[in-house]
């Protein structure tokens, strides 16, 4: 046979009509799958049962749901709620009859928001406030609402704010109200000790209460809103994040915070040095009193010996005279000349006579009296006594 004549081309010399015997084609791949389809379509019922397999398979999975532990379910039949659904696993009716929509009910969400705002004595102020939120109601949480709920909350929560912000005055929101500082009950005179002055203490929990209290009746404004829009939404917290003046103002304002700040030191040393001070001042007054009360009474009781001597010298005296009368005139003298010193001169005046002045009384030079000068002025006194005895 010729190298040309008609054959199953395996004497080709070219080899373009010869079969390698490897793997098909990707043309012979699809027509081996045409052809099965074709044989199994063919057969009775063949594509109705694949059709009616897929159906049962897709109505099976979605004849059932699986609700989390975080969440809520919300089945909607022929697009109409029909009940919620809590968490675990429950059967409803295929779809497109009933769908599901789930809600995360304990996850917390925020809002953050930041506005300028007056307050009642028409400053303007910047508030820097967050939202914490969470859903309470998912059915109302998705159908009462129009739009998106986060929405209405920011909008609900800037009103709050503003509501909040504009009845109170610029001081009280800024900073704490005026509160007296809390000073200890000083110490007695004896225990003295300066106080302490807790006013900046005092102060600071002042100025906490107060944030608080403002943020207190926003969340409850806010909460009560939210409530009367049905919106299924819960505040767990609303907080100021930030709160200052305008950045235009900025300025002004450090310079009157410096100046209430340097009132509020000058205040607080006034107190502690008047705390200081007073006790000191209490104690010494104290002390003074109590020693004019210890001078009288020893007058008192000096003056009451006195009299007592006086009166039983008097009685001696009634009873000897001479006695008791020379009696105090030894007395007298002999104090007199005991506090004094004394020069004898037994010459009668004939030689000079060097008196001792290194030893008068306090170092000074007094003139010392004669023995004739002394025993003229024993001799008055004794003349004075008799004179004056009754």
């Amino acid at each position: 046979m010729a190298w040309n004549e008609p054959g199953n081309g395996r004497r080709d010399p070219w080899g373009k009509n010869r079969q390698t015997g490897g793997k098909p084609g990707l043309d012979d791949m699809l027509k081996q799958l045409q052809n099965r389809f074709a044989k199994l379509g063919g057969g009775p019922g063949g594509l109705l049962t694949i059709v009616v397999a897929l159906v049962l398979a897709s109505l099976l999975l979605s004849s059932y749901t699986i609700v989390d532990a975080r969440q809520a379910g919300v089945v909607l039949r022929f697009g109409q709620y029909a009940r919620t659904l809590g968490p675990g696993f429950h059967f409803k009716l295929p779809r497109p009859i009933e769908t599901i929509s789930k809600v995360s009910t304990t996850e917390i969400r925020s809002v953050s928001d930041k506005v300028r705002m007056l307050t009642s004595d028409e400053n303007i102020i910047a508030v820097d406030f967050n939202v914490q939120y969470q859903v309470s109601d998912a059915r109302k949480y998705l159908f009462s609402v129009s739009g998106q709920p986060e929405d209405t909350l920011r909008q609900a929560a800037e009103a709050a704010v503003r509501s909040v912000v504009g009845a109170n005055v610029m001081d009280n929101i800024l900073t704490s109200p005026g509160v007296e500082p809390v000073v200890a009950t000083p110490a007695p005179a004896s225990t003295a000790a300066a106080p302490v002055v807790a006013a900046p203490v005092a102060v600071t929990q002042a100025a906490a209460a107060t944030r608080d209290t403002l943020q207190q009746q926003t969340r409850e404004i806010l909460q009560a809103t939210l409530d009367g829009y049905n919106s299924g939404l819960s505040v767990t917290d609303v907080s100021f994040q930030n709160v200052a003046p305008p950045q235009e103002v900025k300025d002004a304002f450090d310079d009157v915070n410096a100046a209430r700040e340097d009132k509020q030191g000058t205040e607080n040393n006034a107190r502690a040095y008047a705390s200081k001070v007073v006790p000191v001042a209490r104690g010494e007054a104290a002390r003074i009193a109590a020693q004019a009360q210890g001078y009288g009474a020893e007058r008192v009781a000096h003056a009451t010996g006195d009299a007592a001597r006086f009166n039983l010298i008097l009685k001696e005296y009634h009873a000897a005279p001479e006695v008791t009368r020379r009696r105090l005139w030894l007395e007298t003298v002999e104090d007199v000349m005991s506090n004094n010193p004394k020069v004898l001169d037994g010459t009668n005046g004939r030689n000079m006579i060097y008196l001792p002045l290194d030893r008068a009384a306090g170092g000074a030079v007094k003139e010392l009296p004669s023995v004739g000068t002394v025993m003229q002025s024993a001799g008055n006194v004794e003349a004075a006594g008799k004179e004056k005895q009754p």
